[in-house]
């Protein structure tokens, strides 16, 4: 039997609620990346103290996940959610009117670090009401807007760029955080009873649930596959346009079909779910074939093969992206009940963190060059590949730690 729980899940509006609050960095991160030239200028800095915004944000948001998940197993979801989505709109708001970088790089890292409760919560309470393939297709659509998200809000941030200043820019930044809060606090119910809640505030959870290979490897796995995506992400300017000397019109139809890809990846995971296929086999299929395409770029590059035919196994391997992220999360938070912030902190730190330092390795040799950006690729989904093999070795030798998804095998 699966002790899948009763309620037949989130309700659209708050899964649409919940995947904005999980959204939060991502669009906070790359939808003012255009704006860099004009805060450079306008502040009078360098672009290491600029770009130093981002690094700040990035920690902010891996540190604060870890932060907020054993507070909110401790004090409940709704708390802590509304205190960090409050303080965020004050921070958004004091980056907007910052009159140094100094306070730029502030207000940022505290943006980050309070609006982090929203990443964490969001993939808690879904834990919370929810369990097995009812947990699956709800993760699965939440995890494909975080996923989305860093790709589309650079597109829609230079459009804006265009028209506004930087301190514009950050107004809108400014004005979704506020949509973010007013969600949290008009649609978002406790969903961690007194009872269900921990005694006192333990960041040892932590601890204990990297002591679960099952759960470690699902997490690793996660974070590996952001590495990948964001190396993507960082370098596909270059490798686009200089290395392969696409117009700047094709840039915008070749980034926006890898978009599409993931989109339809996300979407196809839950229709998966919707029918029991067990979220294991998803991603096993997907990881494959992520490494394969990351593996043929890899081999392209180093052929005498023209550059362009990259394209075709990059949007294989980005659109894999799309099935992997919501499913393993779901397998994860699976092994994770009792304590799912903490389970949540570790996901969303660990893709971060890890996501922060490999995103800029693929331009370690220029901009002339794909084969880092290849290499790191590669390296990646072999890293994800292997992490998701060690869990699944874990599930077979103990499969009560899936009790959601017994019904079918993987």
């Amino acid at each position: 039997m699966s002790d899948q729980r009763a309620e037949p899940g989130l309700g659209v509006g708050l899964l649409v609620v919940l995947s904005v609050l999980a959204a939060a960095a991502p669009l906070s991160i790359d939808f003012y990346l255009p704006s860099f030239p004009q805060v450079l200028r306008s502040l009078h800095t360098d672009a290491a103290s600029v770009q130093l915004t981002i690094t700040a944000f990035l920690v902010g948001a891996g540190l604060g996940q870890v932060a907020w998940g054993p507070i909110s197993d401790r004090f409940g979801r709704r708390r802590p959610l509304l205190i960090g989505s409050s303080i965020a709109v004050l921070a958004a708001a004091a980056a907007v009117f910052a009159p140094n970088v100094q306070i730029l790089i502030g207000a940022r890292f505290v943006q980050a670090l309070a609006g982090a409760a929203g990443m964490v919560v969001s993939r808690a309470i879904v834990t919370d009401r929810t369990s097995g393939f009812v947990a699956a297709h709800s993760l699965a659509l939440l995890q494909t807007i975080v996923t989305v998200a860093p790709i589309i809000a650079p597109v829609v941030g230079g459009l804006v760029a265009g028209h506004l200043s930087w301190r514009g820019v950050l107004g809108v930044v400014l004005a979704v955080t506020v949509i973010q809060a007013l969600g949290a606090f008009t649609a978002v119910r406790e969903s961690l009873p007194p009872e269900r809640r921990t005694p006192r505030l333990r960041y040892a959870h932590i601890g204990q649930l990297l002591g679960r290979p099952g759960f470690l490897g699902y997490a690793a796995t996660i974070a590996f596959t952001f590495g990948l995506l964001m190396a993507y992400i960082s370098s596909s300017s270059f490798v686009y346009q200089r290395v392969i000397g696409m117009p700047s019109w094709a840039y915008g139809l070749a980034f926006g079909a890898n978009a599409l890809g993931m989109m339809l990846g996300g979407a196809t995971s839950v229709r998966l779910a919707r029918r029991h296929v067990h979220p294991a086999r998803v991603v096993r299929v997907a990881l494959v074939i992520a490494v394969l395409g990351a593996a043929l770029v890899l081999a392209v590059v180093l052929s005498p093969l023209p550059t362009w035919l990259i394209v075709f196994p990059l949007w294989f391997a980005v659109t894999s992206v799309g099935f992997i992220q919501g499913n393993t999360t779901a397998l994860a938070m699976e092994q994770s009940r009792g304590i799912a912030g903490a389970g949540s902190a570790v996901i969303g730190g660990l893709m971060f963190l890890l996501g922060g330092a490999i995103s800029p390795l693929g331009g370690v040799a220029g901009d002339a060059t794909a084969l880092p950006f290849a290499i790191v690729m590669v390296s990646s989904g072999v890293c994800a590949l292997g992490a998701f093999a060690s869990a699944r070795a874990f599930v077979r030798r103990h499969p009560d730690a899936e009790r959601g998804f017994a019904r079918t095998a993987a």
